[in-house]
């Protein structure tokens, strides 16, 4: 969980345009949700390998629908300061090692009405943790 999370930072009222962005693959509307800033990488970050702004994070998603990667949001939970987003991701590498589905999450750091800051995890339990929400 972030350090700087606050109740002025409240991140409900974007749950429902995170789900709707992340499933239509709505580039425009992904980057409208996005910090200019925005950062996005490992658990453990952030880190070299990060993106490190909104065009970056915005060109990763391209390059992954226009190599077949697709989400279903499973869902969106908010915590202080945060939003858990759960995946099922198909069209990967990852995906047809699993069976054609791989389970994701994502934890969305939001600062007022924009995502500051993104970490992605192959466990609910521990992206639950780092978000704040019950696991």
């Amino acid at each position: 969980m972030p350090d700087d999370a606050s109740a002025a930072e409240e991140p409900a009222p974007l749950a429902g345009r995170v789900r709707s962005a992340l499933e239509s693959g709505d580039l425009d509307a992904i980057r409208d949700l996005l910090d200019p800033g925005v950062r996005w990488g490992a658990p453990g970050g952030p880190g070299d390998a990060d993106c490190r702004n909104r065009d970056q994070v915005t060109a990763w998603w391209a390059s992954a629908r226009a190599a077949g990667a697709r989400a279903v949001v499973t869902e969106v939970t908010a915590g202080p300061g945060t939003l858990l987003v759960g995946l099922d991701v198909t069209g990967t590498p990852t995906a047809r090692e699993a069976g054609g589905t791989a389970q994701r999450w994502q934890v969305l750091t939001v600062s007022g009405s924009r995502i500051t800051d993104i970490r992605g995890f192959g466990d609910r339990t521990e992206a639950a943790a780092r978000a704040g929400v019950p696991a």
